[in-house]
């Protein structure tokens, strides 16, 4: 089992950045791979960014340049820097565990998730 709670997140204007956190508890979190995934209203689950547990990263052609992940194994706990943020980025941000580290950016390959934390762009 593993408990992952996202915080961070909050009301920024366009062009402003924010820092999500993801902690987890639980497994061994060095050993898998942690993902970022959003929802916006109306919209599917989709893919942001990803590390696994060499420390490479995935992103998606939208957050690229834009968005970083990193993590942080000591404190079990995985990071999304988020510059130059647009009203577009505006979703529910969910962080999530994918413990085969498959490194598909498909939601349906990560087990565990959070509960996800609102973030708004205002324009």
């Amino acid at each position: 089992q593993v408990q992952l709670v996202e915080s961070g997140g909050g009301l920024v204007q366009a062009g402003g950045s924010l820092r999500l956190s993801c902690a987890a508890s639980g497994r061994t979190f060095r050993s898998y791979t942690m993902g970022w995934f959003r929802q916006a209203p109306g919209k599917e689950r989709e893919f942001v960014a990803a590390i696994n547990w060499s420390r490479r990263t995935y992103s998606a052609d939208s957050v690229k340049g834009r968005f970083s992940i990193s993590r942080d194994n000591a404190k079990s706990t995985v990071y999304l820097e988020m510059n130059s943020l647009k009203p577009e980025d505006t979703a529910v941000y969910y962080c999530a565990a994918d413990l085969r580290n498959s490194g598909s950016p498909l939601w349906a390959h990560y087990d565990y998730w959070g509960q996800g934390t609102q973030v708004t762009v205002s324009s």
